[in-house]
């Protein structure tokens, strides 16, 4: 199945693989796919994660296998052999193991809703959204969170940043903007982003709640003062990184504005949609040490351009 990716930058538009797991739909992001295989026998690894159902090795690569079923909840059944879908984000190969693929459907990041807290916990939930798709409804799940909860390691820490110290620079007075629909990890960032000294955050569930106060400062005439960087998902209900960004590059009073891209999706396809909407910076989800460098680099350049009166 061809997964590449012909969307336009910014126009609020994804693509979803919907798939099967037992006798429920569900769905990913295609940018996060790599390559959709047949089933293949696997090599049990001794005590892994019992989500882990083994590796394989397609093309000289060893890629662990996650079986769905099983994190999901659901039995095993031996009379369904199913296909692998190998993901790639966080810089990380991974393939999941699921019943069956069904296709893939073009869609608005409008019809996406948020899940609430029933559905999906911060703390336990796999869920990042729900779509209805003819006569049913599809659970997009959080791939990122099921893969950190088997190897923590891939997860945003606030660890990382231990050895910077607000005291290095005084960065409470630089208003900083987030637009990140997780709350677990908005709240990872926004704690990262406190220790090290960003205490005046602005935060957001999704670009459209971003970009609705955006425009509120806007029409007041605050924005310049308000909004210093903007740090952005890209996946997110109602509108995405790419679309909000957009927005912003292309308004001219908010257009000087650094805008940094914050996902566990960069990859070269992805990294030349953010370029071509004026991304400033783009890093993936596990560098959170490299987002406060590349907050502090674009805040100075901002900051000092106000001072000489540049824009």
């Amino acid at each position: 199945m061809d997964t590449n990716i012909l969307l336009e930058s910014g126009t609020n538009e994804l693509e979803i693989l919907e798939f099967k797991v037992a006798d429920n739909y569900y769905g990913i992001n295609v940018a996060k796919i790599i390559e959709i295989l047949n089933y293949q026998h696997v090599t049990p690894v001794p005590n892994s994660h019992p989500f882990v159902e083994g590796i394989f090795m397609p093309r000289d690569t060893i890629i662990s296998v996650i079986n769905l079923r099983k994190c999901l909840g659901y039995p095993d059944d031996p009379d369904i052999e199913g296909l692998f879908f190998i993901t790639n984000f966080n810089n990380l190969n991974t393939a999941f193991h699921v019943d069956q693929v069904l296709g893939i459907h073009r869609v608005s990041w409008e019809d996406i809703n948020t899940p609430d807290s029933t559905i999906s916990s911060e703390a336990t939930g796999v869920a990042t959204g729900v779509i209805k798709l003819e006569d049913h409804l599809v659970v997009i799940l959080d791939f990122e969170k099921i893969v950190s909860k088997i190897n923590p390691d891939t997860a945003l820490t606030v660890s990382d940043i231990d050895d910077r110290q607000p005291e290095d620079r005084d960065r409470s007075h630089s208003p900083i903007m987030i637009a990140e629909d997780s709350p677990l990890l908005s709240k990872l960032i926004v704690e990262c982003l406190k220790k090290s000294g960003y205490t005046n955050l602005n935060i957001n569930n999704n670009g459209q709640e971003a970009w609705d106060k955006l425009c509120e400062m806007k029409e007041k005439g605050t924005i310049l003062d308000d909004v210093h960087c903007i740090v952005t998902d890209i996946e997110m209900p109602k509108m995405d990184g790419h679309r909000l960004c957009k927005l912003v590059k292309d308004d001219d009073k908010m257009k000087h504005i650094p805008v940094i891209i914050f996902s566990s999706l960069i990859n070269d396809d992805i990294r030349r949609k953010g370029e071509s909407v004026g991304a400033d910076a783009q890093l993936t989800k596990p560098e959170i040490g490299k987002l406060v460098d590349a907050i502090d680099g674009l805040v100075d350049k901002y900051e000092d351009a106000r001072k000489e009166n540049k824009f």
